[in-house]
């Protein structure tokens, strides 16, 4: 779950990062109130959970509350980069003397975490990294340890921070590792991480994305999703314990292993180019327990995407039968009744095949047709797709 800058900068304080007063607001009327409560100059900031808002004319620094208003008036409602500004950050505005660059973030490919830092933030950190790699600094982080202040120490140094700095610079590291590791997140970015002109290191914006696979050991993360703009079927989906994601396709796809899932996309997208190129429409992982409600559940969710014209369920029989997945189609499609409007293409293998193809004959229901294999299935799902 990605969070937007106000909730990253409540965790940053949560945490004894230093930070600015922020204040949203959602009207422009609100916008002024905060920036009187506030102070001096203020800063207009749009929350949404993308980059690029300042070149997009998204932050306004407003010398008085009634030109934070005016800003806040012109900025909701902005589009940025796809995403509506529904609420602004009020933030305290800040004598910026020099601007860094730091963050760390999970290193899948080599299972540790990943700390970059730069004495070269601001805004053009992208193309900094681009051009002039050797500007970011890049230390690994041995996640047993965490950020301790040695390694903070090194990361600065290694960054080419001067040496009356490292201390003040390190601390800061340091309790930003306590968000990482405290939270259980995936990434925490902070850029710019400022000097002021009286020599304080502050975090001005901040960027955290957090574990959902850890939603269970932080009840209060359920307050920090963004509800309103979650898609309604994977919201549906979430609330069900599915491993889905929506796509922009018509085949709609339910497997059993996210290996055979990202195949199945692949041999449906490639199948789809023969019939007038459609694509899946989504990623359903299933995993090991094909029951009736599990499969009804998942074809709920993807019978209910009126993109989806057809679906195709690939399932590989392993701890879980073929059998028991053909029984749970079967009572799956009873249970949905009526709303089960489209065209199901099935494709079994594994163990107790011919069993579980024995049931689907047997129940010989009018949207079920079955493939051998996944090729076939693939093709089908897309013809019958594109027929529609």
């Amino acid at each position: 779950m990605d969070l937007f800058e106000y909730q990253a900068r409540d965790l940053f304080e949560k945490h004894g990062v230093p930070v600015l007063q922020g204040i949203v607001a959602e009207t422009p009327e609100e916008a002024q109130a905060a920036a009187e409560k506030i102070g001096g100059v203020t800063v207009v900031k749009a929350q949404v959970k993308v980059g690029g808002r300042g070149k997009a004319g998204g932050v306004k620094v407003a010398k008085t509350p009634e030109e934070a208003r005016e800003y806040a008036s012109q900025i909701l409602g902005m589009d940025i980069k796809g995403h509506t500004v529904k609420r602004v950050m009020i933030a305290q505005g800040a004598d910026i003397a020099e601007e860094y660059y730091f963050s760390v973030l999970l290193d899948r490919s080599n299972r540790t975490y990943l700390a970059m830092c730069s004495v070269e933030g601001g805004m053009e950190i992208e193309q900094l990294a681009a051009e002039r790699p050797e500007a970011l600094a890049r230390v690994e982080v041995d996640p047993a340890a965490g950020l301790t202040q040695e390694k903070a120490l090194e990361i600065v140094s290694t960054a080419g921070f001067p040496e009356e700095l490292r201390e003040k610079v390190a601390a800061v590291i340091v309790k930003l590792g306590e968000v990482y590791a405290a939270e259980d997140a995936t990434l925490v970015e902070v850029n710019p991480l400022v000097k002021t002109g009286d020599g304080q290191i502050l975090a001005l914006d901040g960027k955290v994305s957090l574990d959902d696979n850890a939603e269970f050991r932080h009840e209060d993360h359920a307050a920090l999703e963004d509800k309103a703009a979650a898609d309604p079927l994977e919201a549906k989906a979430k609330e069900n314990d599915l491993n889905y994601v929506k796509l922009d396709g018509e085949v709609g796809i339910i497997g059993n292993g996210a290996g055979l899932v990202m195949s199945t996309l692949d041999v449906v997208a490639y199948a789809g180019e023969n019939h007038g190129d459609v694509k899946p429409a989504n990623f359903l992982d299933i995993g090991g327990g094909a029951s009736a409600e599990v499969m009804a559940n998942g074809l709920d969710v993807i019978l209910n995407d009126a993109q989806v014209k057809s679906v195709f369920v690939n399932v590989f029989g392993g701890i879980t039968a073929c059998d028991a997945v053909a029984n749970g189609i079967v009572k799956a499609l009873e249970i949905l009744g009526d709303q089960a409007t489209k065209p199901l293409v099935v494709r079994l293998d594994g163990n107790n095949v011919e069993e579980g193809r024995r049931i689907l004959d047997e129940a010989n229901h009018p949207l079920v047709t079955q493939a051998k294999t996944m090729d076939e299935g693939a093709d089908k799902a897309a013809e019958l797709a594109h027929q529609a």
